[in-house]
Order: structure tokens, then sequence, then C-alpha cells
């Protein structure tokens, strides 16, 4: 009966205090801001193949397509966007990079890793570097978390320059925009009927 006493005030403690701190790490945002004509920032975060990136130098001389999430329903909106991108000839390097400030996510970086895997086919895992905790705040900075679900859609020209940038959700003009932008920055002719 004494032991009764004890676990039940443990098991309070072990199950709320976490559930605290995660639900304050969600709660805070950070004003949306355009980042149009910036350096994105030097992070370094690993890809679901475990294989360290540092973001933007490791796509240094191309330009490239970064989806940042920082929530887990912004994939609707990424998914949305890709499908278009493909759809508009987008021939450019595409990353998905989720984001998620805050020490408790930190600690649980394997598991909801893991939990991205089993939703994406290995030979795409590459193409999602996932920043925790400190490596996410710099990011969080530069774009702005409100309004979570929808992506932060940045070009990245060959110097980590962001020449584009949305926030307000999928638009089918705007990925023939991108589109058009990609093929500038790669020194394309643009091809009739994509919007160059």
């Amino acid at each position: 009966m004494r032991r009764l006493r004890w676990i039940v005030p443990l098991a309070v403690v072990v199950i709320l205090v976490p559930t605290l701190l995660v639900m304050h790490g969600c709660a805070s945002t950070v004003p949306n801001r355009d980042p149009t004509g910036e350096v994105f920032p030097a992070v370094t975060g690993e890809s679901l193949e475990e294989n360290e990136v540092t973001l933007p130098d490791a796509f240094a001389g191309e330009p490239v397509v970064l989806f940042v999430g920082y929530r887990q329903g912004t994939q609707f909106d990424i998914d949305r966007w890709i499908l278009g991108l493909l759809q508009a000839g987008v021939t450019a390097r595409i990353v998905e990079v989720p984001t998620i400030p805050g020490l408790v996510t930190s600690l649980a970086s394997g598991w909801i890793d893991d939990g991205m895997r089993s939703g994406i086919p290995r030979e795409d895992w590459g193409a999602v570097v996932t920043l925790y905790g400190g490596a996410a705040d710099p990011v969080a900075e530069f774009t702005g978390t409100e309004n979570g679900r929808n992506a932060r859609v940045l070009v990245l020209d060959r110097q980590g320059r962001v020449g584009w940038f949305t926030d307000r959700g999928y638009s089918a003009s705007q990925a023939i925009e991108v589109a058009a932008l990609l093929q500038t920055l790669r020194g394309e002719k643009a091809e009739p009927g994509t919007g160059g």
C-alpha cells in the first residue's frame, strides 16, 4: 500500500512533465518573414540515410528547392508542391527539411526519424534532412513559424541565396513560376508552356 502512494505521483510526473515541455515547445511561434535575397543560414542536420548534411553548403553550385516543414500536417502541402513541380518539369534537386525546434524534440529525434522512414521509400531518404533543437532555431527565425501547416518553399541559387519564397500554401501558378526560375538559374532555355 505504501508503494502505491509514490507510484501514482511518480507516474503523473513522468507523463505530465514531458507533455508540458512538448506543448510549450510547440506553442512558441516566430513571426513569418520573407527571406528573399538573403543567404540560407548554415545549419547541420541528418538525412534519413543517417548522413550528416550541412545546408546550404551541401548544394553549393546548383540551384535547389527546399521545403521546410514545422508540423507533421505540413506534409500534405509539401506533397502537393512536389507533385506540381514534377508536373511542371522541374529537374532541380528537391529537398524536404523537417524543422523541429526545442530540446524535447531533440531527445525524440530518433523516434521521429524512424516514423518518417516508415512512410518514405528508401530511395528518397537522402532527400529528407531533419533539423532538431538548436539546428532548427536559425531556420525558424529565418522564415517564421506562424501558420505552420503551410510549407516554406525556398528556391536557393548556386550560392545558397533565396531567389524565391512562399509560405502561403500550394499554388499551381507558383509551381510554374518556380519551374521557370529554376530554368533561368540553371542557364536553360524555357520550354513552351512552362511559364518562361
